[in-house]
């Protein structure tokens, strides 16, 4: 089986390629734009075979899409290629409406010509994967906001008490440019089986963590920021709650869904780790006390580097994802707890230094585009 993964230098995408090649014994094409956060040294030289290939284009582009479909002549398209950062849409929501609105457009469109001409077997084998976000949903009601305040968010889960959690069947509600933008998407897939008949699935996904993840986003900021002996900046009071989901465990999930999933279909994929922010913060300081002890001049601590800011506008108060279906239907769970998955991402940066100093330089920019 031949695999088109729009996105695969980015961070959920990469983790997938990778997955393909060292799991598995099919082929991937990696698609991507290599915008900002598109890194082609995600895919480690050494994965690189006969059963890889890249194609630079953008999901924007008609006929690039066209000409990558009939040149390497897929069997399941995973599209993950997206713009995701929150704040960056807050600044600047254009972008994120043509990439994950008219992107996805564009790409169904091309998937719909190539698929419709497809031989019947190969044609009832093909699938369209859309690998999405939970905010999509909106947001759920805070803990403190219903039970005790005051209380650990495990011991209120802990304690019997049933707070909602997202599943297949939540209405759609987005908060922020980002999740609108990829609300439109999904119902664009949807559109496109039930009008057109092409091949469907859709996944929504918990906040990913882990390896290869550009360092604006929480935990790779918070780590590279914390070794650098500068302020480690949190939203409000932190008490945003959010589920984690360790990239790996999020990549075997996906290609279960689009090897073994039903067309037509939803699957939530969570981690089953509410955390507040200010947790996930507090973690990071004491992995980092534990691995890295000698901290930079003037740090005594590195919870002492932590300083609140301005909340975002909009902020979502907690997410939180029902994977239970992912469970039952398609025998997935992860395999890391928070407590393990952070501590080896943690270990990753520590021993990757070259790759994230490359690119907080912008050195990895420079080299793919030969200059």
């Amino acid at each position: 089986m031949k695999i088109l993964v729009t996105g695969g230098a980015g961070f959920i995408g990469s983790a997938v390629v990778r997955y393909i090649l060292k799991d598995t014994k099919h082929s991937v094409v990696n698609l991507d734009k290599l915008t900002y956060a598109g890194n082609l040294e995600s895919i480690p030289s050494e994965l690189h075979s006969p059963r890889y290939a890249f194609e630079q284009a953008d999901i924007c582009n008609a006929a690039e899409l066209d000409r990558v479909l009939s040149q390497h002549q897929p069997d399941v398209i995973m599209h993950l290629a997206a713009e995701s950062h929150v704040d960056r849409s807050i600044d600047g929501p254009g972008e994120f409406i043509q990439t994950n609105l008219v992107g996805t457009y564009t790409l169904l469109e091309a998937a719909r010509k190539y698929w419709s001409v497809l031989d019947a077997s190969r044609k009832i084998a093909f699938r369209f994967h859309h690998i999405s976000t939970d905010e999509v949903y909106g947001d759920l009601p805070h803990p403190d906001d219903v039970l005790d305040v005051g209380r650990s968010l495990d011991r209120q889960i802990g304690s019997g008490t049933e707070l909602p959690l997202f599943t297949e069947k939540t209405s759609y509600a987005p908060s922020s440019p980002y999740s609108a933008s990829k609300a439109d998407s999904d119902h664009l897939v949807r559109a496109w089986l039930r009008t057109y008949g092409v091949p469907t699935l859709v996944t929504n996904c918990s906040n990913n963590y882990g390896s290869y993840h550009f360092p604006e986003k929480l935990v790779p900021h918070i780590i590279l920021n914390a070794l650098a002996g500068k302020a480690l900046p949190v939203y409000g009071d932190g008490s945003q709650i959010r589920d984690w989901l360790y990239v790996e465990d999020h990549a075997r999930a996906l290609f279960k869904v689009v090897t073994e999933g039903e067309v037509g279909e939803t699957y939530n994929i969570g981690g089953h780790n509410e955390k507040r922010n200010i947790e996930v913060v507090h973690m990071l300081c004491d992995l980092l006390e534990e691995l890295v002890p000698q901290k930079p001049d003037g740090v005594a601590a590195y919870r002492d580097l932590i300083t609140y800011v301005k909340d975002r506008p909009g902020h979502d108060v907690r997410y939180a994802i029902d994977a239970s279906k992912m469970t039952k239907e398609l025998d997935w769970n992860p395999e890391e707890t928070f407590e393990t998955g952070m501590k080896k991402t943690v270990k990753w940066y520590l021993d990757n230094k070259d790759w994230w100093q490359r690119v907080l330089n912008g050195d990895y920019q420079l080299d793919r585009l030969g200059k």
